[in-house]
Parts: structure tokens; sequence; C-alpha cells
């Protein structure tokens, strides 16, 4: 039964390349296949999701290839959007907070994982991820849409903008709540190879 769905993931996974190429059509019809594509990518991801709960399919290969192919899409929406200067100036911060938190997220993770200790994805997490897709998704469109629905770019990068502000707030609320598990965690060394033991010395 999880084949289904973490077939849907690793297809999202396949779509970045095609994604990324996409961004280098000419004119209009380049942005409006880049915009299909990550919404197709973002469809995936809510469907999948969907089957896997629906059907109790989760399985350890989804929990760990879903993550990385929302992270692989956004990041290169964010990087390619830069390169074609559709975001630039001060509108370059909210890119950079989104993709910072991302590489946090990240690394918290797969420390607290070692410790089987899971970060639960909170409303307010899965609120950002929707308005941080949707503002993506519009900034792709907005050199083709602008003609048609003008001031567009404008609510696109106010809600950049917000997304970048929640994802602010989730990432200090995944950190402060990582920095609790690790001080739980106790220090453990491994042993170089080839040491031996030696038996406790107590004091004479």
């Amino acid at each position: 039964m999880s084949s289904l769905p973490n077939s849907l993931t690793i297809s999202r996974i396949a779509l970045v390349p095609l994604f990324v190429a996409a961004f280098f059509l000419p004119g209009d019809p380049g942005r409006w296949i880049v915009f299909v594509l990550f919404c197709l990518a973002g469809l995936t991801d809510a469907v999948d999701g969907m089957i896997a709960r629906k059907l109790k399919a989760e399985s350890s290969l989804g929990r760990m290839l879903d993550p990385i192919a929302d992270k692989l899409i956004v990041s290169a929406a964010l990087l390619m959007l830069t390169a074609d200067r559709t975001l630039q100036g001060i509108h370059l911060v909210p890119a950079l907070v989104i993709l910072c938190r991302e590489i946090l997220v990240s690394g918290l993770r797969e420390f607290l994982a070692g410790a089987d200790v899971s970060l639960p994805v909170t409303r307010v997490a899965k609120m950002k991820t929707v308005v941080q897709m949707v503002a993506i998704a519009a900034l792709i469109a907005t050199t083709a849409s602008e003609r048609m629905l003008p001031g567009v770019t404008g609510v696109a990068l106010f809600g950049l903008w917000f997304a970048a502000a929640l994802t602010m707030y989730t990432g200090y609320a995944y950190l402060r709540a990582g920095l609790v598990h690790a001080r739980r965690l106790p220090l453990t060394r491994p042993k170089p190879a080839g040491a031996q033991t030696r038996p406790e010395q107590r004091p004479a």
C-alpha cells in the first residue's frame, strides 16, 4: 500500500530538473509551464500525504523522502526566481529566511532522529506551507499574469513576506523544542577503533 504515496513523492523529486529547465524557456508560455509544474508538485504533496493517512500506508521511506521533495522544489523555485530577478533587492530577505529555516529544521530532525525524537508538524507550520506555496506559484506566473491581473506581483510579494514571518515563528518553535530534547540527551562519544576498556580505578 505504501508504494503509491512513495511513487508520488519520488515523481515530485523527478519533477525538479524539469521544473528548473522550464525556467529557461522563453516568453510567457515558458512561465506558464513552470507554473503548471510547480502546482503539480504541490498537488502531489497534498495527495500522497492524504493517501498515506487514509490507507494507513505511511512508511519510513515516505517520511524520509517527503520533506526532501518539499525542500528541493521550494529551494529550486526560490533560487530560479532570484536568478531571473523576479526576486531582487529587499525581497531577497524572505527567500533567504525560508531557505535558512529549511536547513535549520533539517539539521534538527537529523540530530533528534538518532534519539527517536520527532518534531511534530504544527498547524502554523501547515499554514506556512500553504501560504509559501501559493506565494511562490504566484511569483512564478507574475510576468505572464501581471497583464491580466495588475497588482498580482505586489500581492505575491506580500504573501512571501508573510510566509517568511510564519517561517521565523515556526523555526524558533522547532529550535526551542529541539534544544529542550538536546539538553536531555546524554552525550555519547564513539570509542576509537581498537581501543580497550580499562577497569575503573577507585581512589585508595
